[in-house]
């Protein structure tokens, strides 16, 4: 074999010779009808070898039997040699396809460019959105084997229902490689942020390692490709840390949502820290299964007030306008605002087909409406555990928050949290905040706190080591604090920071008890705004400390207690106020997964009764 075709051949040959020569001897020695004579079975044997070869057999003069073997070796060859190529030229574009180096021919697709675990989250929100469907298609493009890839989704997605998901091998830094995932007939881009890696495994943080870097030069490969198309793009990014943010916005441009995770967590920490049940909220709107915002269009209304619109539903819950003069948003506006030509209405829905004005003919129950209970404002203390890049941002945002007089105390390993606090803590108007060294993993450290004398705690994850092992020491202060509410006798609000989606499933939970997912709140934020680029506005006012918010309002400070009412009535008691009533939680379910008591959107037409502790979700200012 290592004399190269030449050698096997002959080898191959004069093997089947040895055998095919004696084997057709003695098929003509069997045969009952063999010829009596020697010349006669002479050629009997060079028929059947030449059959074996198929070399046709032919017999008569020597030159003639010499030629037609030439020939019937010349049609072997050639034969053969097709075959070979052909089989070859298949096996090549086999190959090239397993190799995912072929050219996309979607349209209207979605596409990602390059791979971490916000792959799985955003392609399963991609075909949830799409299932309403004939035809959609999910395009990836990362550095990384395709069929590798494609194994990945399947196990994580093993359902894509009418959503294609195709994988391509390339680099998503090169405008060439770009090319193959057809961008210039894309629906959207998305822009993913790529996982650090350490010696240790993947760390929470991709700014040290180059990942907003890589984001950086995405960016500039698709804007500034000789090859792009005239039209905007519209593309959706994240960078991990913040101060990456304006460079990262300067390469996309103004064809490109970008959002820092590192400030859109810490001010999920700030406002879920201060209103348990938040963050389940925030998940159902951000994901596809539930209730979502959606934009839409409403002739009927035009010319009518804001407050109208709020009654004007009853599957739908408006929270404010798109101007169609500037394109601006208006989250929550004063209820008189004139609904001008043009407008689209922004509305919690289950879908943009169930955006639908009703004519249900509602009465509103006078008698159950009351007016909110003042109440005075009161220093709060907030006790942090734990430490992380994002532990400033969260400081500096809760400051916001808090009245004068306001307390924080840290707890962490090492000097970095020192060292930040005492950097921050002239920056601070309301905050009083201190430090100390502790070790919060340990039953110790956590006593000598003093925890029931504090009203909001925030654990926080390390990101200088292992993400797993960061969520192990969540988990096992989570199990501590646990134990300390079984001592106090009642329960602390607890809001949690954890890297892996998965080990959330393992945390010991209370009805007082919130978990932020950076990763995947980033995703299905970054799923949301691909779909409606206007959607990245609304949640920037939402996150805003400034300006409208979600809040769980008492909702006792709407209707009675224990009175039987539609849910018209509690929107009109909050449209009064200046509110936008758009659900409700109930605190007998606060503990029951998977919706931890919220019912948003509901059905206005539903009849019920609040009790003690009870609240309705509202877009409010302050």
């Amino acid at each position: 074999m290592s004399r190269g075709t030449p050698a096997l051949i002959g080898w191959l040959s004069a093997i089947c010779l040895v055998i095919v020569i004696p084997v057709s001897a003695l098929l003509v020695w069997a045969d009952k009808n063999t010829p009596t004579t020697l010349g006669n079975q002479l050629v009997s044997v060079w028929q059947n070898t030449a059959e074996t070869f198929n070399l046709g057999g032919a017999v008569g003069t020597p030159a003639f039997v010499a030629f037609s073997v030439i020939l019937a070796l010349v049609a072997l060859f050639f034969a053969s040699t097709l075959v070979g190529l052909i089989t070859s030229g298949v096996n090549r574009k086999i190959m090239d396809l397993r190799k995912g180096r072929s050219l996309v021919l979607e349209k209207q697709h979605t596409v990602l460019l390059g791979w971490s675990d916000q792959v799985f989250p955003i392609v399963s929100e991609l075909v949830e959105a799409n299932s309403n469907l004939r035809r959609s298609a999910v395009v990836i493009l990362a550095d990384k084997d395709k069929v590798e890839m494609e194994d990945e989704i399947h196990t994580k997605v093993p359902d894509t229902g009418t959503t294609k998901v195709i994988c391509r091998t390339g680099s998503p830094m090169d405008p060439t490689d770009i090319g193959l995932v057809n961008p210039h007939d894309a629906r959207s881009i998305i822009v993913l942020t790529p996982a650090a890696e350490s010696p240790a495994g993947p760390r929470a943080c991709a700014c040290e390692d180059g990942g907003d870097a890589e984001v950086v030069k995405t960016l500039l490969a698709v804007t500034q490709s000789p090859q792009r198309r005239e039209q905007p793009y519209h593309i959706v990014a994240a960078v991990s840390c913040g101060h990456n943010l304006e460079a990262t916005r300067l390469a996309g441009g103004a064809e490109a949502c970008v959002a820092s995770i590192d400030d859109i967590s810490a001010r999920l920490i700030v406002q879920t820290s201060r209103q348990p049940g938040l963050s389940v909220i925030y998940l159902d709107l951000l994901n596809y299964a539930g209730d979502e915002f959606y934009m839409s269009a409403e002739p009927t209304l035009v010319g009518r007030s804001y407050g109208e619109a709020l009654l004007a539903y009853d599957t739908s819950s408006p929270v404010g306008l798109l101007r169609g003069a500037d394109g601006a948003i208006a989250l929550n506006p004063a209820p008189d605002t004139v609904i001008a030509e043009g407008d689209r209405i922004i509305a919690v829905s289950r879908d943009d087909n169930t955006v639908v004005v009703s004519d249900f003919p509602y009465e509103i129950d006078e008698a159950a409406i009351v007016s909110p209970r003042p109440r005075e404002e009161q220093p709060e203390s907030v006790l942090v555990l734990g430490w992380n890049r994002r532990a400033v941002t969260i400081i500096t945002q809760l400051d916001t928050y808090v009245t004068a007089g306001s307390r924080l105390h840290v707890v962490a390993r090492g000097d970095e949290a020192k060292i930040a606090v005492e950097a921050v803590r002239e920056q601070l108007r309301n905050l009083d905040a201190s430090c100390e060294t502790g070790d919060i993993t340990r039953p110790g450290t956590l006593k000598s706190l003093d925890i029931g004398g504090y009203d909001h705690v925030i654990v926080l994850g390390y990101d200088d080591i292992d993400s797993a092992q960061a969520d192990n020491q969540t988990l096992v202060t989570l199990l501590h604090l646990r134990d300390l509410e079984n001592t106090l006798g009642r329960e602390l609000p607890v809001v949690t920071e954890m890297t892996d989606d998965r080990n959330r499933a393992l945390a010991p939970i209370s009805e007082s008890d919130d978990f932020i997912v950076s990763d995947k709140v980033i995703s299905l934020l970054m799923t949301q705004v691909s779909e409606n680029r206007h959607l990245a506005r609304v949640f920037d006012d939402l996150f805003a400390a400034e300006g409208c918010e979600i809040y769980l309002k008492p909702a006792g400070d709407y209707v009675a207690l224990q009175h039987d009412v539609d849910f018209y009535t509690v929107v009109e008691s909050a449209r009064r106020q200046g509110h936008s009533a758009i659900g409700y939680r109930r605190q007998s379910e606060a503990a029951l997964p998977p919706s931890f008591g919220i019912r948003l959107n509901p059905d206005k037409k539903q009849r019920l009764s609040f009790a003690a502790g009870d609240s309705v979700i509202v877009v409010a200012q302050a």
